[in-house]
């Protein structure tokens, strides 16, 4: 049984790991060698303790459980059931983590990759228990998007991506174990497939980038919260899809390389919120105030979904 849980790394998506779990009943030790890491989610904890109330996810009745902020690795991995790394999206880094974890923990203890798309195979090859090795890929912001990928690499044991789908689902969550290992999983391969139309279209000048989220927000996304993909297959009806695919497949973006859209605006520090400037530009104020706004959408749409509004 799963009760206690290392955390390594904090980043972007680590304050919604730590605070889901922890309202869960588990209790989390958090690490990051970043001090400012480290302060931000101290932060963060309650804003996601906030939206996590708005969602009316209470704790078991054997109680919440706790986050505590620790100085080392072996601190953090001392005593625990689970190790999640959630380190930066370097195979180098990771591969680095994973020896430093090796000898802390014992072979019945299971490491999890926050991992947005490395194959978990390439990453089990650094770890000396692969077989106790698996994908375990939140969406952001964890604390409210329910939906959590969970992913076997050729070494990984069946039982344990069941552990992991079962602890999933004992937290109230939804585990979607894929079946395949293959590079970005399945999220991300169908948003990076959206996103590099997206794109495309924006830098040949079909359409303005303001225009080109409210096409997608309240034309495709707004249908896709509702109904999925494979469904809407169904809901239009194949014979459509087949007729339109003939002649727009061979149209869409299919470049294998990036954007130079994205390059120049890379190149120059444009990284979006984080920066300031990306896509769009941002004040301080106005990244608060999204955050805030995105945060309870996300929050109300949910309660929707889940037929509780």
């Amino acid at each position: 049984m799963i009760r206690r849980v290392a955390l390594i790394g904090l980043g972007t998506m680590g304050p919604g790991i730590a605070a889901r779990l922890s309202r869960g009943g588990l209790d989390v030790a958090a690490y990051d060698v970043s001090q400012a890491a480290v302060e931000r989610a101290r932060g963060m904890l309650d804003t996601a303790g906030a939206a996590l109330d708005r969602l009316g996810i209470e704790a078991p009745t054997t109680g919440v459980g706790t986050v505590r902020f620790v100085s080392s690795i072996a601190e953090a991995v001392e005593g625990a059931d689970l190790v999640i790394e959630n380190v930066p999206e370097n195979i180098d880094i990771k591969a680095e983590t994973y020896r430093t974890i090796d000898p802390l923990v014992q072979p019945s203890v299971i490491v999890a990759s926050d991992t947005s798309g490395i194959p978990i195979t390439k990453l089990q090859a650094h770890i000396s228990h692969p077989e106790r090795f698996v994908g375990m890929h939140w969406s952001n912001p964890p604390h409210i998007i329910p939906m959590i990928e969970v992913i076997g690499g050729e070494k990984t044991a069946p039982e344990t991506v069941a552990t992991i789908r079962d602890l999933i689902r004992s937290l109230g969550l939804l585990p979607v174990v894929v079946k395949k290992d293959v590079p970005g999983f399945v999220e991300n391969r169908v948003l990076y497939a959206l996103l590099r139309e997206a794109v495309d279209l924006v830098e040949r000048g079909v359409i303005e980038p303001e225009d080109l989220d409210t096409c997608v927000s309240w034309g495709i996304g707004y249908k896709i919260a509702v109904v999925g993909p494979m469904a809407l297959l169904d809901m239009a009806g194949l014979d459509i899809y087949k007729s339109v695919s003939s002649f727009l497949n061979a149209d869409l973006a299919d470049r294998k390389d990036i954007a130079p859209l994205v390059l120049d605006k890379a190149g120059e520090g444009k990284f979006g919120m984080k920066s300031g400037e990306g896509m769009f530009a941002y004040t301080p104020e106005q990244i608060s105030t999204l955050q805030g706004e995105r945060a309870r959408k996300l929050v109300a749409i949910r309660r929707i979904l889940e037929n509780r509004e």
